[in-house]
C-alpha cells in the first residue's frame, strides 16, 4: 500500500539481497519510494526489479571495500536525483567467542557492519543537509544491548552503530536529519539458515534461538521491515536517536 508520506521518495537499501535488507526494499517500494537496493549480486533483487517496474534498482558494491561503498551512494544519488531515506541493513556475522575469532574474521566483521555504515552516512549527510533533511535507519542488533555465547566481534559492531547513530542524531538534528537504530531479535533469515544448516542438530539450535524471545519464536524479516518503513515515514519525526528493540521480548529479560 502507498503511503502518502513516502510515495515519490528516493531511498537506499545497504544489504538488500536477502533478509531484512530485502524485506526493507520491498515495504518501502510498497509504500511508494524508489530504491536503490546495494547488493553484490543483482541477480538477489531481480524479482524486486520486476515486481515494482523497475521502482527498485540493483546497485553493485562489495560494501567491505570503502571507495565501492561511496561509489554506491553516489551511484544512486545520480539515478534518484535526491534520497530522502537511508538504510544501513548491510551485515555479516560469524558464531566464535573472542577466543576463536581471527583477526581476519574480526576484521571483515567490522570492515562491513561498521565501516560501510559509517562510509555511506559519511557520502549522503551532506547531501541530505542540501537537501533540506532525510533520515537514516541503521540495522543494529538487540545484541548491542545483551550479551549471548559466540557473539563476540558481531555484538561489538552492533553496538558500535548503536553509539555511531545517536552520535548521527546529537550532531545533525537540529538540521533535519533524524537517525534511528532497530534492533531486531533473532530472526528467521538465510544467515540464520546457514548458521542452523551447519549445526549438529539444527532442531535443537532453532529451538534454543527461539527460546531467547520472550515470546518463544523467531521474528520475521517482514516484522523488522514494518518498523523501518515507520521509521522512514513523517509520523516518527519525533523519533531521533533511538535503537528501537524489535526483538519479541529477548532484551526484556
Amino acid at each position: 500500500m502507498s503511503d502518502s508520506t513516502l510515495a515519490g521518495r528516493g531511498a537506499i537499501v545497504t544489504g538488500a539481497g536477502s533478509g531484512i535488507g530485502l524485506a526493507s526494499a520491498r515495504a518501502l517500494a510498497e509504500a511508494g519510494m524508489s530504491v536503490a537496493c546495494v547488493v553484490r549480486d543483482p541477480a538477489q533483487v531481480s524479482s524486486l526489479v520486476s515486481e515494482t517496474d523497475g521502482r527498485c534498482f540493483a546497485v553493485v558494491a562489495d560494501l567491505a571495500d570503502p571507495a565501492q561503498a561511496e561509489h554506491a551512494v553516489e551511484a544512486a544519488y545520480q539515478r534518484l536525483g535526491r534520497v530522502h531515506v537511508l538504510v544501513n541493513s548491510a551485515g555479516i556475522g560469524v558464531r566464535a567467542n573472542l577466543a576463536s575469532t581471527t583477526l581476519e574474521q574480526y576484521e571483515s566483521m567490522f570492515a562491513v557492519n561498521v565501516r560501510s555504515v559509517f562510509v555511506t552516512c559519511h557520502a549522503a549527510i551532506p547531501r541530505m543537509l542540501a537537501d533540506g533533511g532525510g533520515v537514516i535507519i541503521n540495522i543494529a542488533s538487540s545484541l548491542a544491548a545483551k550479551g549471548a555465547r559466540d557473539r563476540a566481534i558481531y555484538a561489538s559492531t552492533k553496538a558500535a552503530v548503536v553509539a555511531l547513530t545517536r552520535s548521527i542524531a546529537v550532531d545533525f538534528g537540529a538540521a533535519g536529519i533524524r537517525a534511528n537504530c532497530v534492533a531486531p531479535g533473532t530472526t528467521d533469515t538465510p544467515w540464520i539458515g546457514r548458521i542452523l544448516a551447519g549445526a549438529p542438530n539444527p532442531g535443537e539450535l532453532r529451538a534454543q534461538m527461539a527460546a531467547r524471545q520472550a515470546i518463544g519464536r523467531l521474528g520475521t524479516a517482514e516484522e523488522i521491515a514494518a518498523v523501518v518503513r515507520f521509521l522512514a515515514t513523517d509520523e516518527a519525526s519525533f523519533v531521533h536517536g533511538a535503537s528501537i528493540a524489535v526483538d519479541g521480548g529477548q532484551t526484556a529479560w
